[in-house]
């Protein structure tokens, strides 16, 4: 659009800088401020980016949505508790995380983030009966505040026998409290109420992955 803001880097001063978040002061008029806090450096910012970066560049994470195809059994969608620092509360949350340098490094760096994810979280490696596949390739959880994105990525293991799930590769500051597996319907109920099975709030890309998985997107 011809009247949106175009936002350079030197109009970009910044706020707080540190390993893990950053605050940056966009100043995209004479006297006028908004405020970005990103993962992201100065250079890499979405907001300085011309259109066709835009359209080009990677998200921040990645997340998964996890189907269970047990031979026998109605399909399941795995979903974990992990402990989120800001909400204060193990929250029921798919497998998650940020790109790597190791990732963006590869021909495809949203399925080897998502599958080193996997196994992480899970403890559960892909292997040739299973498939991986881009449900979304980025998209923004709060853009007013943040201009954070993760890719969505629908892992569907097709096995005769249901794999050991592990969290004992929990890095860094992870903290997780088990695992749910949940039927269609009890992802319906889930969506219905608005709050999990111990009627606490979720995050947007546990919504994303229950609405994929009860309308059959994944099939």
């Amino acid at each position: 659009m011809e009247n949106r803001p175009i936002i350079k880097k030197e109009q970009v001063e910044t706020v707080y800088d540190s390993r893990f978040i950053k605050v940056f002061d966009l100043q995209y008029e004479p006297g006028k401020h908004y405020f970005d806090a990103t993962r992201r450096s100065i250079e890499n910012l979405a907001a300085v980016k011309n259109d066709e970066e835009f359209k080009q560049m990677l998200p921040d994470a990645v997340s998964c949505v996890v189907i269970l195809k047990i031979s026998g059994q109605e399909p399941r969608l795995c979903l974990s508790r992990e402990y989120r620092y800001p909400a204060g509360q193990f929250l029921l949350s798919v497998p998650a995380g940020l790109l790597d340098p190791e990732d963006a490094a590869q021909e495809n760096p949203v399925f080897h983030a998502a599958i080193r994810e996997l196994r992480e979280e899970t403890g559960i490696t892909l292997e040739e009966s299973d498939s991986i596949r881009l449900v979304n390739p980025l998209v923004f959880s709060t853009p007013g505040m943040t201009d954070e994105s993760n890719a969505l990525v629908q892992i569907t293991l097709n096995r005769e026998e249901m794999p050991k799930v592990s969290q004992e590769g929990a890095v860094g500051t992870e903290c997780f409290d088990g695992f749910l597996l949940v039927s269609q319907e009890e992802a319906q109920k889930i969506l219905k109420d608005g709050v999990d099975d111990q009627e606490l709030f979720y995050p947007l890309y546990t919504w994303a992955a229950l609405m994929c998985f009860v309308t059959g997107m994944w099939e």
